[in-house]
């Protein structure tokens, strides 16, 4: 089905929009907390209870959100002006018999003050029975996206590239923080669509049609924000939102290789990535290989990693294949063929956040972060790249021992203890980061002590000497043991530079 989303189609539709109040808090409110749960779940029957006798809003919510069939009367009533003759012709509908139904997904998208509108493709389980998804569909608003969306920088800034928009939603979000927008896509049909949901919500982007970063080649800015199709296994373009005909996590490498030359200096990118876990070799050597020598600090976070069964089923399963029918088996053996061919452990997931720098040896940092957090990873990004600074500014142990250094409000301290002929006695000390993304650090008792005197009043140095004077501790090896330590509580923020004001940390 081809789109024609005209500039006129979609003024109509915004204000069919605006008069239903089809908007995230107007949704919410209709369906009640219990029913809007439930359709978050996959479970309709609540939602469409609570639409029933809902008006035009009520037609809205079946239509693009419950993928049910309106009557043309109905729909013309909602949509108005824009007539139901003319949603056809966009696309925006499809016939059913006499009645019409969603040809696209148009969907409220909640933003920090407000609402956005989305338009996409239909997901697999809204189509058709039997109908499979195009090669060339537009995905929604997805986990990734969204997962994507909170990892982001939001620091005010002039310029952001937008690689690989899609459905533009990264963009939308560039919108809150951001001057000029430039957005890129292989596919004519996701410019199509993103164009569509720019006009909707009133928000000026460039846009440009290319692979990768041909359609900005010789050209800079301040963010760079990329969800490419990460999908790792063999090469194919079975969809291209997922698919990049690339083997194995080549697509992921390319883009952090290629992403610090289209950076301003002091520039950041935001990255949703996959990195292939193989026999043999060490997860964090392999990323680290993929950066460009000099000039980049980088900060990979490591969300989830997957078996690749699981990771097969689920990727079938997005894409509207049952793993148990015919065409499931054979993609499914393939996949996993290539993957034994190949030394494949698992797969990792998760984000990679670069920031453009004059120094000659960037800082480049690995880590596991698979436990629960709530707060986004965005602000902790800014925040990282500026201890990854500092730290590469006092490199030497003495600029870490001539620091003050303050612990910071976040950070408390658990003590657990086991019961002995004596009473309790503490054994387990551990530093907790109480936001962000909730670092933990066993340290002994003399570390507990100097995180203790990290006040801003006295140097590092001078603290690890009272310590050793008052526990007749060598004050060398007391020295060479805390250096490390500091280092490792400042590069997560449990500890920060006295001279920083409040809000830098």
């Amino acid at each position: 089905m081809t789109v024609d989303l005209t500039p006129d189609r979609i003024d109509r539709l915004r204000e069919a929009l605006l008069a239903t109040g089809y908007d995230a808090d107007g949704v919410v409110n209709l369906l009640g907390p219990e029913a809007h749960a439930a359709l978050g779940r996959g479970e309709p029957v609540p939602a469409l209870r609570a639409t029933t006798d809902a008006g035009a809003l009520g037609t809205l919510i079946r239509l693009f959100l419950l993928g049910e069939a309106e009557s043309p009367t109905a729909a013309e009533a909602a949509l108005n002006p824009l007539a139901v003759a003319e949603a056809l012709a966009a696309g925006l509908l499809v016939e059913d018999g006499d009645a019409v139904r969603a040809g696209l997904d148009v969907r409220p998208h909640a933003a920090a003050d407000g609402s956005w509108w989305v338009i996409s493709d239909l997901d697999s389980d809204l189509l058709p029975e039997g109908q499979q998804l195009r090669t060339d569909h537009v995905l929604g608003v997805g986990q990734a996206s969204l997962s994507l969306v909170r990892a982001t920088s939001r620091r005010s800034v002039d310029s952001v590239l937008d690689l690989g928009t899609g459905c533009g939603v990264q963009a939308l979000h560039a919108s809150t923080h951001a001057r000029r927008i430039t957005a890129t896509d292989v596919s004519q049909r996701s410019l199509a669509l993103a164009a569509a949901t720019f006009r909707l919500n009133r928000i000026d982007v460039e846009l440009a049609e290319g692979e990768w970063f041909g359609p900005v080649r010789g050209r800079r800015f301040d963010q760079v924000v990329c969800n490419p199709p990460f999908v790792v296994g063999p090469p194919r373009s079975d969809f291209v939102y997922r698919d990049s005909g690339l083997a194995g996590d080549d697509a992921s490498a390319m883009v952090v290789r290629q992403l610090p030359s289209f950076l301003n200096e002091g520039g950041t990118g935001q990255i949703l990535a996959s990195w292939l876990h193989k026999s043999g070799e060490d997860w964090q050597d392999r990323v680290s290989r993929w950066l460009p020598p000099g000039g980049v600090d980088a900060w990979f976070v490591q969300r989830d990693v997957a078996d690749p069964a699981l990771y097969v089923g689920t990727w079938l399963r997005d894409a509207g294949y049952d793993p148990r029918s015919t065409v499931g088996r054979r993609k499914a053996a393939e996949w996993l063929d290539w993957f034994d061919q190949h030394d494949v452990e698992g797969i990792g997931f998760g984000f990679v956040t670069v920031g453009r720098t004059q120094a000659q040896h960037g800082e480049v940092v690995c880590e596991d972060l698979r436990q629960a957090f709530d707060d986004p990873l965005g602000p902790e990004s800014d925040q990282w790249l500026r201890r990854a600074a500092w730290l590469r500014e006092h490199g030497s142990p003495e600029s870490i021992l001539e620091s003050r250094l303050v612990t910071a409000s976040s950070t408390v301290l658990e003590q657990v203890s086991s019961l002995s002929r004596n009473g309790w006695e503490e054994f387990v000390h551990r530093l907790h980061r109480t936001n962000g993304p909730g670092w933990q650090h066993e340290i002994d008792e003399l570390g507990m002590r100097l995180v203790a005197g990290c006040q801003g009043a006295l140097p590092a140095g001078e603290l690890v000497g009272l310590l050793a004077t008052a526990y007749g501790e060598d004050s060398t090896a007391l020295t060479n043991a805390a250096v490390p330590m500091l280092r490792e509580l400042i590069r997560h923020g449990m500890v920060l530079p006295a001279d920083w004001s409040e809000a830098e940390r």
